[in-house]
Formats: structure tokens, C-alpha cells, sequence
């Protein structure tokens, strides 16, 4: 009995110590923004979490961003001090109509949505550019979420914000997008039943900002002290604001005041964000930096309201009008949390994929399968006929660029069965460059391949590198300016550089994604695949 109970306590403490394992927060090694003396740096996530929005629940905070065509959408981040982030689920786990997103639609699908607490549930806006205004729903932020549900349709209608009022009424503010509406730089806000599920055909514009705003997009709804607000980013993405509108009538007439520039910092375009209160009583706005290839980071920042209008940031020059902060002491949360970062790095050692990947498309079953093995097999599989290259591959694992500088290294095995699989690790945005491993006579070849995308892809390649071991390493390090080189290895230890330096270019209104892809010449009923082993974010 004693060796018996020497053996239990033996493994008990063995599982608790791998628990605690699991529940430590993961901290990136390539950006991190808590300082650990109780100030952080700006971005607060250095990540393309493009128009976040943030609503607090008690003791937490909860942020969602647009995620276009990259599947699963609507990212799901959770923080207790809006300084550190982490990935807890997705929102969307397939795009609808699916007809539509079981293909690559670049820069179509889930744009600037909105997230608010309303009845114990979380709610979900989001404006599909092409069909119209979704609503989803779930009493958890980790999920289950409800199946979008149609609020209101119609082309161009985007950047949805309900606000429920005090008389139980409810209402909606939306913008437009010109490609597809045919008016922009205009914000309306319309009524919607109590349940929010149908908005009513009673749009009322509230502003139109062709006179002096520039462009005006982006609302976000609130009301305080018997004023309803409409926080709302204008003079466009990468050099405009933050204008606020107020009034007494929820249809108007609105005053506005800009409470947010660029100034003398050097934060371009800041806006497009979050009004947040502490539950100690402070004030802060969460809003994106547009960055290129980078895509569009996150920044937080102090505010405060002076006469019922909120200053941004801190008004160094005494204007009225706030700039952005780069160093800050961090939000009164009441208790202090450890440093913790969204996910970059995976070892691929649970059966479950990780949340910081994503797809070009709805995933389909034949993709890919996580495994408890210590890998991720990711198949080969031939192009769709609409394709114009890598570029338009359905089943590529995707995720964003986690910092300025980074290095990212990856170990993979290419399993492939037919001649002219390839695999390989790539960096995408409207320009892209690979390392692509390919099979031909039996043998492997590495080589570097790049390609711009307009009407058609153009491609280029360096000559092939012969490759003994199916087993590699290939690693790309990129450098200020989104400059990457790419170097391989065959044991981890002396790697040579191969082609040439690529300066990573933005998406379709996204950042430069980087992640693999495994590509088949013809249909054949044994795909090769790549087990991926490890994928490394480092300094």
C-alpha cells in the first residue's frame, strides 16, 4: 500500500505541475508591451488586429477585429489590464455565404465589427461589404456563438454599433463603403428592435464629412451623462483622427470636436477604436496604427472628458486636441497580472491547432489535421481551377507578423508521394516570397519564389538547391522595413542564406501574413504532405 500511495502522490503532482504548465502565460519573444514597472509601451499588441473594438465584462476585457478572408474570423482576445492580450477563441468559424468563402475572397468578408454586453450576452456586429450587416451572439466570449443573422442587408453597408438605450430602445450606426455602395463619408443611424436582430429602414444621416473630415467611417455608438456619442475615425487610414459627434437626440443634430492627432508624435492616422472603462473609474481608447506590411497594430491610450467631451492621449501642446503616448503608466485594474502576449510560436504538441492560425478560406476536412504526436500534417493538394498561384491557395496556414523585427524558423518533413508536390514556408501580401521545397525524379529541390499579384501573378525563381534529408529547416528573418531574408538548414545549426532580400508588402487591407502552403500538380487519391514539426518566433 505504501508504494502504491508513494506512486499516486508521485503522479499527482506530476499532473498538477503539467497543468500549471499549460495555464502559464505565453510571452512572445519578438514584442512585449507591459515593461514590468508598471508602465507600457505603445502597441500595446505590435499585430494586425485591425479596427478593434472592446467591451468590459467585470473583471475583463474582451477585444474582436476584422478578419476578412481569413477563417476562422472575428478574433476573440481577452485581457485584465488592457495591456496584455490573449487569444482565447474565434467568433466565426465559417464565413457564410459559404459558397462565396470556400474560396479566397482577398480583402472581402468580415470587416470593422463591433462587440457589446447587452442582457448577459456578448453581441456581434459585423458588415460583410458585398451582402450587408451580421449579428452573432453567445453568453460565454470563448463561445459557442450563434449563426450570423441578417440585420440588415444591402451593398456597401459597414462598420455596424448598436446601442441599447436606457427606455429599452435600440438603434444602429453604420457607414458606407463607396466601392460598393456609391456614397461614402457619411455616418446614419437607424432604429432597431429591442432583441437587435432587425434594423428598420429609417436610416437617418447624422453627418456628412466630404466638407471637412476628409472621409468619415467607422462609427462607434455610446451614451453618458444624457449625450449620445459617436466616436467616429476621419482624413483616412494612414493620416487622418478622431472626431466625436454629440447630442441630445439620438437622430441629432450632432456637434463634433476632434479629441485625438498624430501631432508631434509619431503615431500616423490615430483612430478607429474603443472607448473603455476601468471598473476603477478610468478612462482609456483603444485604436490601430496603420503600418504597411505590418498591418494595423493596436495602441492604447489615456482619456479623459473635460465638459462632456473625451481628450485622447495627453494635450502637450495645449490645443484641445490630444496626441498619442508611447510610454504610459498602465490602466488601475485594481490588482496587478503577469506579462502575457497573443500566441506566435507553436511546437504543434496538442492534438487541438493553435489560435494564432488561421486560413484563406473556410477549412475544409482534407487540409490538415493537428495530432498528439508533436506535429501538424498539412497536405498537398492541387490548386483551385480560378487560381493564379500561391497566392489564391485556399488551404494555406496562415498568421500575422508579430513585431517590427523578428525571426521566425520552422523544421518540417516533406512526405511527398508524386512528383512536383511542393511545400514550403511563405511570407504573402499583394507581393510574396518563398522557400518551396518540391519533389521531381525523387529527389527534393529548394529554391526561393516570389510573385506579385495584379491581374495575374508574375513569378519568379532562383535555381534550385539540392536537398538530401527530407527533413529542414527553413527560416526567414525580417528586419525595420518588413525586410526579410531567408536562410535554410538541414540540422538546426549552420544555416546558409539562399536568394534574395524581400521587402514584405500589406495585403488586401491586411498585414503581410507569413505560414505554409503544400501544393499538388494533379489530383491523385494519395496526397503527400509536410509534418510541421515546430514554428519559432525569436528575436
Amino acid at each position: 500500500m505504501k508504494y502504491s500511495k508513494s506512486i499516486f502522490i508521485c503522479l499527482f503532482f506530476l499532473l498538477m505541475q503539467k497543468d500549471f504548465a499549460q495555464e502559464k502565460p505565453f510571452v512572445s519573444q519578438a514584442w512585449v508591451s507591459d515593461n514590468g514597472n508598471g508602465t507600457y509601451t505603445n502597441p500595446i499588441i505590435h499585430a494586425d488586429y485591425s479596427d478593434p473594438d472592446v467591451v468590459r465584462v467585470g473583471d475583463d476585457f474582451y477585444m474582436t477585429a476584422s478578419s476578412f478572408n481569413a477563417i476562422p474570423g472575428l478574433p476573440i482576445l481577452h485581457s485584465k489590464d488592457l495591456v496584455n492580450w490573449k487569444i482565447i477563441s474565434y467568433a466565426l468559424a465559417k464565413q457564410i455565404p459559404t459558397e462565396t468563402f470556400d474560396k479566397v475572397q482577398h480583402g472581402n468578408g468580415v470587416w470593422a465589427p463591433s462587440i457589446n454586453f447587452h442582457n448577459n450576452e456578448f453581441y456581434i456586429y459585423y458588415p460583410d461589404p458585398d451582402f450587408g450587416i451580421y449579428m452573432i451572439k453567445a453568453k460565454k466570449a470563448e463561445g459557442p456563438w450563434s449563426e450570423p443573422i441578417m440585420v440588415k442587408a444591402g451593398k456597401g453597408l459597414i462598420d455596424p454599433s448598436p446601442l441599447w438605450d436606457t427606455d429599452g430602445k435600440a438603434y444602429l450606426a453604420h457607414a458606407f463603403a463607396g466601392s460598393r455602395a456609391k456614397i461614402k463619408t457619411l455616418l446614419v443611424v437607424c432604429s432597431m428592435n429591442p432583441e437587435g436582430t432587425i434594423a428598420s429602414n429609417d436610416a437617418v444621416m447624422i453627418i456628412d464629412g466630404h466638407e471637412d473630415e476628409g472621409t468619415i467611417e467607422g462609427p462607434k455608438f455610446y451614451k453618458r451623462n444624457n449625450y449620445y456619442y459617436i466616436f467616429a475615425p476621419a482624413g483616412g487610414v494612414a493620416t487622418g483622427w478622431q472626431t466625436v459627434l454629440r447630442s441630445k437626440n439620438v437622430f441629432g443634430p450632432y456637434e463634433k470636436r476632434k479629441v485625438l492627432e498624430e501631432g508631434k508624435s509619431k503615431i500616423n492616422g490615430p483612430h478607429q477604436g474603443a472607448w473603455v472603462q476601468t471598473q476603477t473609474g478610468e478612462d482609456w481608447f483603444i485604436h490601430f496604427q496603420d503600418r504597411g506590411a505590418y498591418g494595423r497594430i493596436a495602441h492604447l491610450q489615456p482619456m479623459k472628458w473635460e465638459n462632456d467631451w473625451p481628450i485622447m492621449g495627453v494635450d502637450a501642446d495645449k490645443n484641445g486636441i490630444g496626441e498619442p503616448v508611447a510610454t504610459f503608466k498602465k490602466p488601475n485594474v485594481g490588482k496587478t497580472y503577469p506579462i502575457e502576449t497573443p500566441a506566435d510560436s507553436d511546437e504543434f504538441n496538442t492534438p487541438k491547432l493553435g489560435l494564432q492560425w488561421q486560413w484563406q478560406a473556410n477549412d475544409q476536412s482534407n487540409w490538415g489535421f493537428p495530432t498528439s504526436l508533436g506535429y501538424f500534417n498539412l497536405y498537398c493538394l492541387p490548386a483551385p481551377k480560378e487560381a493564379k498561384g500561391i497566392f489564391d491557395l485556399p488551404n494555406m496556414l496562415i498568421q500575422k507578423f508579430p513585431a517590427e523585427e523578428f525571426t521566425a524558423t520552422a523544421k518540417l518533413t516533406f512526405n511527398s508521394r508524386i512528383d512536383g508536390e511542393s511545400t514550403g514556408l511563405m511570407i504573402m501580401g499583394l507581393d510574396y516570397s518563398c522557400l518551396s521545397l518540391k519533389s521531381d525524379n525523387g529527389k527534393l529541390y529548394l529554391n526561393q519564389k516570389n510573385g506579385t499579384f495584379d491581374k495575374v501573378i508574375s513569378e519568379t525563381e532562383t535555381a534550385p538547391v539540392a536537398i538530401t534529408n527530407k527533413t529542414v529547416y527553413l527560416r526567414v528573418k525580417v528586419k525595420k522595413g518588413a525586410i526579410c531574408s531567408f536562410f535554410y538548414s538541414v540540422d538546426d545549426k549552420n544555416y546558409q542564406s539562399i536568394g534574395k532580400d524581400f521587402t514584405a508588402k500589406e495585403g488586401k487591407w491586411i498585414g503581410t501574413k507569413m505560414g505554409f502552403f503544400a501544393l499538388s500538380p494533379k489530383v491523385t487519391n494519395d496526397s503527400g504532405n509536410v509534418a510541421i514539426d515546430w514554428f519559432r518566433i525569436t528575436k
